[in-house]
């Protein structure tokens, strides 16, 4: 409740906010929370105005000031008149025009920039011109602080120009280039120019006449690196960080200047006196410009590349002599910003964005020498390097992989502890990296070595990586290999297993044990079925250490068994875990419900959430009775709320578990502890949904409140796909309510999937949304879906095609680019195909809405059917051909004969498609003509005398019946066979119902078969002379026609088809005679497939 207050009181407010003693400080926050917010502005500029408050008062004013405008913007305008904002405004300027010290002014600057940023419209127009005005006066003034002021603004808002940018931009070049290049301005100014350029670039990145306009900002930019880089103060530290900006989002800006850069770079690194964190950002720019221009490095840095990478390897090899590493049981997580991790993790980015044929000839020169280095750092430097670009050196390495195994696994043997382990980093990174192909051709050597190693007991920081080595190889490696190493590995994880809980008796030490119980978690997973029969060894061993491990330090070891016994009861199955199933909820539920439950962070926690959601898969409905105790933790992890704090230019993230970001051109800190677990736990949400269905009923009102408004979560993927994920199956169980309450549910669901699919920037998130989209109407149906949302998701649908096509053009215009080669071209392609994905998406959705709609949706299709028309068009690319003819096919065969308006289009597009090249085309198109035979009624008659023989010819094609043709030649049989049944007035059936019998079988389509066979049958029943023959003479071949399709089980026998047949076969058993004429026609595995067909029981 918001409560008036007086300005004396509120002063006190705020200067008890900075009192140290903590409850005093936690009563005014909560009093400043309830401060109107309209009297909190008042207040706090009242405040900063008053010349005698003290300093950090006045500037706690200003930070609450920018903090409101920023995260309570919407609620500020709710309440505010034009003449109460225009008095702001004044006052704020008043402010900045009479400042009290330079640091204030400065904090006022993002006062008025937050404020600024919220008063330039969707039409790019400044409402507040007044602060353009004060800009220019201030960088004009011969007052330094204010010409910093100036360029601070420009800063925080470099769209300030709005849409007058245009007139302005020679005066902001001017500007830039003069403070950028004035040597008698201070370092603070020009500091600040060079922030102000960066800014004001990327904010315009997309807009070449900008960053053209601009670009002999560049050189003297440049120059000011050099004449900072040996300074000390942060001058030198701002001026990277800004250009490091640049060349992560705007690279083309630095093009003509990159060897320069790099030049520069490479020198600061040979720099004795220049210190490592200036020479780390030295190298973030040269590897934010590969991973953002890889063409332009290749192309013009080169050169430089194999210095970069020595240095790189050179760094990786600056690591202390530590006796104990190889005994130590906690491992602290490593210093990022130590060399060896900057070496390595930019050597990693360096090979990922140049690529293999690059970079990994330069690594390979280095690291054959390395490992002849009697200095081990040398030798672990070059394993680790292996596993570094394993994933960007990919194809290059593919072909290698024989060579470098057997030069990595006499390695896993070396005198030093960190070589051997570096070894395993190598064998685990490269078991992910090239799977399956890794295991299947290396498992003889590889698991055989790992497994050796677990046998280090001298080194059990050693024994530990090698089996968190074996779970990477586990985890993609076939059954049927694991199955091979099953009795070794398992007799030398319960060995080991045992081992290390004596040594946690007696010596406290875990770390061994944490990581065999994760091996052996992953070996379940990837055995299966495979692993029953030890099923007895180790589940009595893990329960053993969840009960006993309750103290704090073995909490993860608990949670990690946890983990492990549940995988082993979902490779196992119901049937046998079941017995042990209550038995293990019940201790997971107690630790959960007991007098003490688990904290937010207690890293248990997320063990038990999956876990629980596990054992549910494996129990399915018997699951029930325990929701009412997980549910409430499960529901508390979802619902987790990012802590998020505004921070100046100047704060530096030091905290574990803190990054920085940008949001609306400003800088905050997030918290992202609990990233992963609100993800984990919204997934096993959807678990529970998909898996208790109805079941699940009394809980979906919670979790749709929970999870929709995850939609918009900006802050990790995994929690929107999540979320995506989870509506159908809400929907689903909501229906156990009623309609009404379904419908309630879908009427709030669909408003904020639809702004989440119009404004999700990631493609892969994007088809998850859409697939949810498609779900949920097609599950829903017809009386769910009102005119309003059709025509909303029409206009969506819209809205993505008219960005398809702008993306399309977008990459035509790179191909275009100086520097493009051809690994510009791959990663073209893969935009390409990821574009390709979300068109499918789209034709999902249609797909979902003509199903259910059926010819009334042709009304919103009028307005998005040009966009297919384009696609369709012989300029474009197969795979854009292909969706059209899909969505076009939908049409048709929901359209019926409402698709008559669509024939210019569509009767071409399928005759051209018949006879492509492409076997996707040709068999959409066969699918297109059938479904127009079938639905498009009389009116199209005539088009069947005209496509029948080019389908002819395409069925008798002399590879039609080989493997990338085949399912377009059975679709083409299929749509023959719809034409011959429901549109055959124009076609010589005489002539055609021949051929299309010597066409049988097929078996591939499973969705035509049921209307090919079921026609078969039908001319079988009506004794059709053509199919039957003189004198029946054609049974024989109809009988194996049949044995056929059921030996290739293409159909079963409890369909509707499958009945039919064996009550044909049935009935043929009353002629003794013709019945042994169509046996002795069969081989013997039609010949046992007939005997099944009589011997399957009638009511089944």
């Amino acid at each position: 409740m918001n409560l008036p207050v007086k300005y004396n009181d509120f002063q006190l407010i705020v200067i008890n906010c900075l009192n140290e003693n903590n409850d005093i400080r936690t009563d005014a926050e909560d009093k400043y929370e309830k401060v109107p917010v309209l009297n909190k502005i008042e207040f706090l500029l009242q405040i900063i105005s008053e010349k005698t408050m003290a300093r950090e008062v006045s500037q706690l004013c200003a930070v609450l000031l920018r903090r409101m405008f920023f995260a309570n913007y919407d609620t500020i305008e709710e309440v505010m008149t034009p003449e109460i904002l225009e008095q702001i405004k004044n006052q704020i300027l008043l402010l900045l025009k009479n400042p009290q010290d330079a640091s204030l002014l400065k904090k006022m600057c993002e006062v008025a920039a937050e404020l600024a940023k919220r008063l330039i419209d969707e039409r790019n127009q400044n409402h507040w011109p007044e602060l353009l005005k004060y800009m220019f006066e201030c960088v004009n003034s011969q007052d330094l602080v204010l010409k910093e002021c100036a360029l601070n603004l420009l800063s925080l808002v470099p769209g300030i120009f709005g849409n007058e940018l245009e007139r302005y931009l020679e005066v902001i070049r001017q500007m830039l280039y003069h403070c950028l290049t004035d040597n008698n301005l201070n370092l603070d100014i020009r500091t600040a120019a060079v922030k102000a350029t960066s800014a004001f670039i990327l904010h315009h990145e997309n807009n070449k006449k900008v960053t053209q306009h601009l670009s002999d900002c560049a050189v003297p930019m440049i120059h000011l690196i050099v004449s900072t880089i040996s300074l000390d103060g942060e001058h030198c530290d701002t001026i990277l960080k800004a250009v490091t900006d640049i060349a992560e989002k705007c690279p083309q800006f630095l093009r003509a200047r990159t060897e320069d850069l790099i030049q520069l770079c490479l020198e600061a690194l040979r720099g004795a006196d220049i210190m490592d964190t200036r020479k780390h950002l030295c190298i973030e720019i040269v590897i934010s410009l590969a991973e953002n221009a890889p063409q332009t490095i290749r192309k013009r840095g080169t050169p430089y590349l194999g210095q970069l990478v020595s240095h790189l390897l050179l760094m990786m090899t600056t690591i202390e002599e530590d006796p104990e590493w190889g005994n130590v049981d906690v491992i602290e997580d490593d210093d990022f910003e130590s060399n060896h991790v900057i070496g390595e993790t930019s050597l990693d980015r360096l090979a990922c964005s140049i690529g293999g044929k690059t970079i990994l000839p330069l690594v390979l020169e280095n690291i054959s020498t390395m490992l002849q280095n009697p200095d081990w750092r040398h030798r672990f430097a070059a394993m680790m390097a292996v596993s570094a670009v394993g994933e960007g050196c990919h194809d290059q390495m593919l072909p290698m992989l024989p060579k470098i195994v057997s030069g990595i696994l006499p390695f896993l043997s070396d005198a030093h502890p960190r070589v051997r382990y570096a070894a395993c980093n190598a064998l685990g990174q490269m078991a992910s990296d090239f799977a399956p192909d890794f295991q299947e051709k290396f498992h003889n050597v590889v698991v055989p070595s790992l497994l050796t190693l677990l046998d280090d007991q001298m080194n059990p920081r050693v024994q530990a990586h090698a089996g968190a080595a074996l779970v990477n190889f586990f985890e993609e490696c076939p059954p049927k290999i694991v199955a091979i190493y099953l009795e070794q590995s398992a007799a030398k994880l319960e060995g080991l297993i045992n081992m290390k809980i004596n040594e946690l008796m007696s010596k406290g030490t875990k770390l061994v044990l944490e990581q065999a119980v994760v091996t052996l978690a992953s070996l379940a997973d990837s055995a299966q079925e495979y692993f029953e029969r030890y099923y007895d060894k180790f589940v009595p061993c893990l329960k053993a250490i969840i009960k006993m491990a309750t103290t704090d330090e073995l909490k993860i070891l608990r949670g990690k068994a946890i983990e492990c016994i549940s995988l082993i009861g979902l490779a196992v199955g119901r049937d046998r875990f079941c017995a042990d199933a209550s038995e293990v909820m019940d201790m997971l539920l107690r630790t959960q419900t007991g007098e003490e439950q688990l904290a937010e962070d207690d890293p248990q926690l997320a063990y038990m959430i999956s876990a629980w959601a596990r054992i549910c898969k494996i129990l399915g409905s018997q699951f029930e009775p325990y929701l009412p105790y997980v549910m409430p933790p499960v529901l508390k992890a979802a619902s987790y709320q990012i802590q998020m704090h505004l921070l100046d230019d100047e704060d530096t993230i030091v905290e574990k578990d803190w990054s920085r970001l940008t949001i609306d051109q400003s800088q905050v800190g997030i918290k992202t502890s609990g990233l992963e677990d609100k993800a984990t736990a919204l997934q096993m949400l959807v678990c529970y949904a998909r898996e208790l269905k109805q079941n699940f009923a009394n809980y979906v009102e919670d979790v749709v409140k929970v999870v929709v408004p995850e939609l918009k979560f900006i802050f990790h993927d995994g929690v929107r796909t999540a979320a995506a994920e989870i509506l159908p199956y809400l929907l689903e169980s909501a229906k156990a309510r009623g309609k009404e309450y379904v419908n309630g549910m879908w009427k709030y669901i669909f408003p904020e999937l639809m702004h989440a699919i119009e404004t999700e920037p990631e493609r892969e998130v994007l088809s998850e949304l859409m697939a949810s989209l498609d779900t949920c109407i097609t599950d829903l149906g017809r009386e769910f879906l009102s005119d309003d949302q059709l025509e909303a998701i029409v206009k969506v649908l819209d809205e993505h095609l008219k960005q398809y096509f702008e993306r399309c053009e977008e990459r035509s215009e790179k191909r275009k680019d100086e520097d493009y080669d051809e690994g510009v071209e791959e990663t073209l392609v893969e935009e390409d195909d990821e574009d390709v994905f979300i068109l499918s998406k789209v034709a999902d959705v249609l797909h979902a809405c003509f199903s259910v709609c059926k010819d009334y949706f042709l009304r919103y299709f009028d307005a998005i059917v040009h966009h297919f028309v384009k696609l369709a068009g012989s300029d474009r690319a197969w795979t854009e051909q292909h969706w059209a003819i899909c969505v076009m096919d939908d049409v048709i065969e929901h359209g019926g004969p409402g698709c008559e308006k669509y024939k210019d289009f569509f009767i071409p597009l399928l005759g051209n498609g018949v006879q492509s090249t492409y076997p996707e085309i040709r068999q959409a198109s066969a699918y297109g003509w059938g479904v127009l035979a079938q639905y498009g009624g009389p009116n199209f008659a005539s088009v069947f005398s005209v496509c029948v023989p080019i389908l002819t010819q395409m069925i008798q094609a002399p590879d039609a019946r080989e493997a990338p043709n085949i399912n377009a030649t059975e679709n083409a049989i299929a749509a023959i066979t719809k034409i011959l049944q429901f549109n055959s007035s124009q076609v010589n059936v005489n002539e055609l119902l021949p051929l299309w019998f010597s066409w049988l079988p097929v078996w591939e389509d499973e969705e035509e078969l049921p209307h090919v066979y079921g026609f078969l049958l039908y001319l079988i029943e009506h004794n059709h002379p053509i199919i039957m023959g003189e004198n029946n003479s054609n049974l024989p071949r109809i009988v194996y026609i049949f044995m056929e399709v059921l030996a290739r089980n293409a159909i079963t026998l409890s369909s509707d088809v499958g009945q039919k047949i064996i009550a044909l076969m049935n009935s043929l058993k009353n002629d003794a005679l013709l019945f042994q004429r169509c046996v002795e026609s069969l081989n013997t595995q039609h010949q046992e497939g007939l005997k099944q067909v009589l011997a399957y029981p009638g009511d089944q």
